[in-house]
Order: C-alpha cells, then structure tokens, then sequence
C-alpha cells in the first residue's frame, strides 16, 4: 500500500460527515470490473460498520479501535453480498468519472433504505486501480423527498404512467399503455408485469409488450416451472432488483440460479431486469424486462426502480379486488359459483333475455343420498362427494355457468349448446353419476326456444328434477333423508 496516498485518502474521507470510505476498483484485463476493496474509512463509517454488523453479531473479539485493519484491505463483500450493480456504479464511479447519486431499498437486509453517493477520486493510481469515493446515509422509511433529485425526461416519464394509472380507463388496458410506454422508453423487446400467488403457486401476465409483436410473453410463462420465478424470491432478497446487463453478470447469476438462466440464454436474452412488487413484506409480482439498450443502464435502473414503487400499489389494489370479488362468487369446497353469484346473473340474464330472446337450457342437479352419507362417513366424506360432483360437471359443462345453488343442489344455465347438445351432456353426466352409494344425481331440466322467460324456465326445470329425486328413493328408500 502507499503510505503516502493512503494517508491522503484517508484525511479526505475523514472530512465527511457522512459514514463513507474509499474505494479501490480494479479493472481486468478484460476491461470488466475486478476486486473492489476498503481502501480508506471514516470514523463514521466505523461507527455505522461497527452497530449494524459487530454489535448485532455480538462480535465482542473486535473493537471499535481495531476496526480500521479489519475492514480496511477486506472486499466489500466483507459483510454484504456480492451485488453485481452496486459493481457496476462503483467501476463508474472510479474508471469513468461520473459521480452518481442513487437511492437503494435495502430494508429486507438492513432495515433501511440507502440513500448513496459515489464521487470519482482524481490522484495518481497504478495502471489497474482507480478510487471512487462512497458515502451513504440510512432511513428507516423511504423518504420520497429523496427521489425529487431524479431527471427532468424520468420524472416526466413516471407523472405520465401515475396518471395514466389513476385515470378511469379499465385496469388491464391502463396497464397495457404503462407497460408498452416502459418499454418504448427503455428500447427493450420484452416487458411484463407479472403477479404471483405463492399458495396457488402460479403466475400471471396482467400486461406485456413486445417489440413488433414477434410473440406471446404470456405463452412464455404458461410452460414456465413455478419453482424457477419461487427461486427469484431468494435472488432479491438481499437487493431491490435484479439488474443483468451482460456476459459478465448473466455468469455470475448462472452460480445463483442456473436453471433460470439456462432459460434465458434459450431464448437468446442479452440482458434483464427484475423488480420485485413487494407489498407488506410478500411479493406479489414483478417488473420483467429484457433486452433494453445497455448504454442507458443509470436511467434505466432510475425508472424501473421509481415505476416500480407506484406499480406496487397498483397491483396490490387490484389483486385484493380479484380476492374479494372471487371469495364473494365462488364456492370455496367445491370451486364452482355460489347462490350469489347465481342470484346476481340470473337477475342480470333473465332481463337480457327478455328483452334479446334466445334459445337457452337450464338443469338442475341435486345429490342423491348426500344426508346418509354424511351420517355414515362424516362431513368429510360429504364434502369429498360435493367436490367429485362439481368436477364432473365442470368436464361437461366447461364453457357454461355452473352454480352451487344450495347445500346438495347444482344448477347449470348454457346459452351456446342446441337442446340436443345439452341432451348429450345430461346423459353423460347420468353415465358418470350413477352410483347409488356414492355419486348419484337427481336431474330436472327445461330447454326453452323463444320465450326467454329464465325464472319459469328455472322453475320447470327444479320441478322435473324433484320427480327424478321422487323416483330414486322409491328405488332405495333405505338412502331417503
């Protein structure tokens, strides 16, 4: 080490108030970033150093005296994990001279948000060495203040997508102009946004956009594996994002996740970003974009990590509104539609029908048995029959309305079968649930040509379906309740 420069750099960051140090970057032969190591700390930064990993280590063989040659010499991974971003800013820093302020949640790790300042540091340095200098500040709340600093062209770029987001435009669609703009924006061929349901394990493309429309991301990532998009979870839990803007990165993460990687470079991805929408501490979804224009890398990282923060509400809200209005319209033992559901689209089917007549079937199911059963087996065993009759009318009706009208009681309304198809069906429903021990149906139906009277329609068909239930009992009426 240099006596002399060390001494230099040291009383330089002595200077700040800020916790900060020096930083020595090295530079490969390659032209890549290399080693970055403490060079030089401040006592501040040993005071910071020293609270947020000694103490809360109980590392009482070190003290704060001693600190300097502990740290100073050691890489930045000391205690941190390896971040190949927080890389890329500092080679900037130290080899291209560009001072750069960026505001970083690292709350998952610290607890904190980072607010970080790298300066270039101008001295003389051997040929593979440059310094930058670092400082940074920690805020338990991310301060919004702090991102009033970002560019006239990224501030524009985000007041546009937040109003477009608060507009009265349907969610999806204002979502489909965001993403496309983002995507304009950053000169990128792909870009999504991405929700996740960690119990359902299963994902969903809300938006995408893709250059010239060469394919589908939602294809993509219906044959996508769960558990590659889980392991994504683990990967940006120690940063806010995941940023992958070359060879050198796209190595580095291939240690970390090789199969998620693999999955890239099939499809030919150059680079990629990654932004988590965490809500409450769970994510529920991410910011996808792939091969954008590297050149524009500080910009980019600005807005993804800015549009992300309003996303996250966004796709929150929207997300809690799908829960509640499925938990209010579907039965939760069986998985079809509920009485509600049922009451709210009859009232609005029977007024279109009236007014548009047109050809319609309804049918009514109703267990057979179902009481015995559960006096027999339990509740369990009832409830194990309610789901294997909703599942086979859910193979023979898959594009019509099915509801679980009462406690044993289906009903199906079809608007596209002719009363001859819908005759097919309930005769392979009958084929399928003919078992008087186990799954059993009474059925009424009524097809109805041109009145379009639903609720008389709905009324003959529960009158033919109690003559059917009539008939099975007289047939066992050991099972009769």
């Amino acid at each position: 080490m240099n006596k002399d420069l060390y001494t230099l750099l040291k009383q330089t960051v002595n200077c700040y108030p800020l916790p900060g140090t020096i930083f020595s970057v090295e530079k490969n032969p390659d032209g890549s970033c290399g080693d970055i190591l403490f060079y030089a700390i401040n006592d501040t930064f040993k005071h910071s150093f020293y609270d947020l990993f000694m103490k809360t280590q109980n590392r009482n063989d070190i003290s704060f005296e001693n600190l300097d040659g502990l740290v100073e010499g050691q890489s930045y991974t000391l205690q941190i994990p390896k971040e190949p971003k927080f890389e890329e800013i500092c080679f900037q820093a130290a080899w291209h001279k560009i001072p750069i302020h960026t505001y970083v949640d690292t709350s998952k790790m610290y607890g904190y948000w980072t607010e970080d300042f790298l300066l270039p540091i101008e001295c003389e340095h051997e040929p593979n060495i440059a310094y930058c200098l670092f400082m940074y500040r920690l805020n338990r709340e991310m301060d919004t203040g702090n991102f009033s600093s970002v560019s006239p062209d990224v501030s524009s770029f985000v007041i546009k997508a937040c109003l477009e987001l608060r507009n009265e435009n349907e969610f999806h669609s204002s979502m489909d102009i965001v993403i496309n703009d983002l995507r304009e924006y950053t000169n990128s061929i792909n870009a999504c946004i991405l929700t996740i349901d960690s119990e359902q394990r299963s994902i969903e493309v809300i938006s995408e956009s893709v250059k010239d429309n060469k394919h589908s991301i939602k294809e993509y990532f219906n044959t996508f594996p769960y558990e590659i998009i889980a392991s994504w979870e683990s990967l940006v839990a120690e940063t806010n994002n995941i940023i992958i803007k070359d060879e050198h990165d796209m190595d580095y993460y291939e240690t970390l996740a090789p199969e998620w990687v693999k999955t890239m470079k099939d499809e030919n991805v150059t680079n990629l970003c990654l932004s988590p929408f965490i809500h409450h501490g769970v994510i529920i979804g991410y910011l996808y974009i792939t091969d954008f224009d590297g050149e524009n890398m500080e910009r980019i990282k600005e807005i993804v990590e800015l549009l992300s923060f309003f996303l996250t509400a966004e796709v929150a809200n929207h997300t809690f509104m799908e829960k509640l209005e499925y938990l209010s319209n579907v039965d939760m033992l069986t998985g079809v539609f509920n009485r509600n559901s049922m009451n709210v689209n009859v009232d609005e089917l029977a007024l279109k029908l009236k007014l548009e007549p047109k050809p319609f079937s309804v049918a009514f199911f109703d267990l057979n048995g179902l009481k015995s059963i559960n006096d027999n087996g339990g509740h369990n065993s009832g409830d194990d029959l309610l789901k294997d009759a909703a599942k086979v009318l859910t193979e023979i009706f898959p594009d019509d309305k099915i509801y679980r009208a009462g406690g044993d009681e289906f009903v199906v309304i079809s608007l596209d079968d002719t009363e001859d198809e819908f005759l097919d069906k309930l005769s392979t429903v009958r084929k399928k649930a003919c078992d008087p021990d186990w799954l059993n149906f009474a059925i009424g139906h009524f097809h109805d040509d041109t009145s379009g009277d639903l609720r008389l329609a709905m009324r003959y068909a529960d009158e033919n379906m109690y003559e059917d239930k009539n008939a099975f009992y007289e047939a066992h009426p050991e099972k009769r309740r």
